[in-house]
């Protein structure tokens, strides 16, 4: 994987001062070159990515800008009104990456809020917000983190986003799901409800395969007003699940038998690109060997030690044909890998010494049993219930790791519950806490309680909580306590969807244990 500085420093080589002076001429636009609003990532104690993309026409092949290169200034201030800057400067927004920007902010001070907006052909940017991290020695008081994903434009609206927008939050994780790729669809099936649903508002494309079927999908749910307000509130740590790519692939298998490899991973390269040309991702993020993003740590002060896993990328193929709710012997297969050796190693290096310590990631780690009819017995093989052997390596490797917490997405409910080793004992000690956000809009608007509800909680002592609406959740790290809030809109099939809080979890400082607030 390229080094990071050396790209950085690459990139500027790239684009110094005669490359930047021959794309100084005054440009204009047809029309606001900024639509999709701005976004910032990735952040660090001493900065973090600030993001736009330049495109008067988005759902033009070449965005309206005849594929030349175009100037855009960056300002950044510690106050909303710009009055001071503090970092300001010139980048490339270049038509390879679909005129996107991305600046590597390293000049500012730990834990501050700071407000960052674009300029180009004369118009301006809406203004953002993000805040640095804590230093890594730091006493931290407090960390709010928000969790979002699965946000399938079909399926309902934003309205989620909107208030997640309005939560404070130092810093939102999304664990993927971004956009879907299928083509338009009339209705869609709902589990909650057992049935199919019309959908709410049609993609405006076929399913994506080719980076313009990628970019042109992104481009459509960025002009989405809602998720604009979520991305310009906090500072996001960004990851991806399948449909960014295709539903439930797995590292360099093809999801369909007769597809051949080489044309799957040209269109994994493909959506990788646009993953990337859409977030707010450090260089590192750059897509290579048709993938993209390395995995991640965040480090809040001596509070908080927050690891983004990359649970799709590295993993071998699904077992059990990957049938829902199967119960092959190949779930225990020791070669099979979720992280790969190489992130795995990465993680437990260092992992354990702040106060509370998190595994941000994509998929359920819980071992539940989740069989329907005809399996009455069988787990969710997608997730890490069909990778029992590199889910007990990891958890014995994390075994010293106090105050352990697991923040997944993916099951479009809202799940808290304790994890253990597979065939430990229900009521042995839990080694740690698991909580499941629910998605934005995926799966529209659900019935809150599911039929099968009661019977997954009798056959999993360990699980506390499982509810079937959208919404988001809220994460609030202290000394003495993790805790957790489930939030929920009441529809997202129509505008205005109000906001609740249906559960409240709260975990002591010292033990992985649930306690309902």
């Amino acid at each position: 994987m390229l080094d990071r500085r050396t790209l950085l420093a690459t990139a500027g080589a790239a684009l110094a001062a005669p490359a930047l002076a021959r794309l100084a001429a005054p440009v204009s636009f047809v029309d606001f070159p900024f639509p999709f609003g701005v976004a910032a990532g990735d952040p660090d104690d001493r900065g973090f990515v600030i993001w736009t993309r330049l495109a008067p026409k988005p759902q033009e092949p070449d965005r309206g800008l005849g594929n030349r290169p175009a100037l855009v200034r960056y300002e950044v201030s510690e106050s909303p009104s710009f009055s001071t800057l503090v970092a300001e400067g010139e980048v490339v927004a270049r038509p390879e990456l679909g005129h996107s920007v991305h600046v590597t902010l390293e000049t500012l001070r730990p834990d501050r809020v700071y407000h960052y907006r674009f300029v180009a052909g004369g118009e301006r940017s809406v203004a953002g917000r993000a805040r640095t991290l804590p230093a890594p020695g730091a006493e931290v008081a407090e960390v709010r983190l928000g969790v979002a994903g699965c946000q399938d434009y079909q399926s309902g609206l934003y309205t989620a986003f909107r208030h997640l927008a309005a939560e404070d939050c130092h810093a939102i994780f999304h664990y993927g799901d971004y956009m879907y790729e299928y083509g338009p669809r009339a209705a869609v099936f709902s589990f909650g409800l057992g049935q199919m649903v019309p959908t709410v508002r049609r993609h405006d494309g076929p399913e994506t395969f080719s980076l313009d079927d990628y970019r042109r999908r992104y481009s459509q749910i960025r002009l989405d007003l809602d998720l604009q307000e979520a991305h310009r509130s906090a500072a996001w740590l960004a990851s991806y699940d399948d449909h960014e790519v295709v539903n439930n692939w797995a590292g360099d298998v093809p999801p369909e038998e007769d597809l051949p490899a080489d044309l799957f991973l040209l269109r994994r390269a493909a959506a990788m690109q646009a993953w990337y040309e859409f977030m707010p991702v450090r260089a590192d993020a750059f897509p290579r060997n048709a993938l993209s993003g390395p995995w991640r740590q965040y480090r809040f002060g001596r509070l908080l030690d927050a690891r983004l896993l990359n649970t799709r990328a590295f993993r071998t193929n699904q077992p059990c044909g990957d049938r829902f709710g199967s119960l092959c012997p190949e779930i225990r297969d020791p070669k099979a890998e979720m992280l790969g050796r190489a992130q795995e190693d990465w993680l437990v290096r260092g992992f354990g010494e702040a106060r509370w310590n998190a595994l941000l990631q994509q998929v359920m780690m819980m071992n539940l049993e989740r069989g329907r009819e005809p399996e009455p017995r069988g787990v969710n093989v997608d997730s890490w219930a069909g990778y029992l052997a590199p889910r007990d390596r990891l958890l014995g490797r994390l075994e010293r790791v106090r105050n352990l917490v697991v923040l997944t997405g993916d099951e479009h409910q809202h799940w808290a519950g304790e994890v253990r080793r597979s065939g430990a004992r229900p009521d042995s000690p839990a080694q740690a806490v698991e909580f499941v956000t629910t998605s934005i809009s995926s799966g529209s608007d659900g019935p809150g309680t599911r039929p099968e509800h009661a019977e997954v909680l009798r056959r999993n002592p360990g699980l506390a909580y499982v509810r079937d609406e959208r919404g988001y959740a809220v994460m609030t790290v202290t000394p003495k306590a993790w805790t957790c809030d489930f939030r929920v809109v009441d529809t997202v099939r129509a505008p205005g969807g109000r906001l609740s809080t249906h559960a409240r979890f709260r975990v002591p400082d010292g033990e992985a244990r649930l306690e309902r607030a």
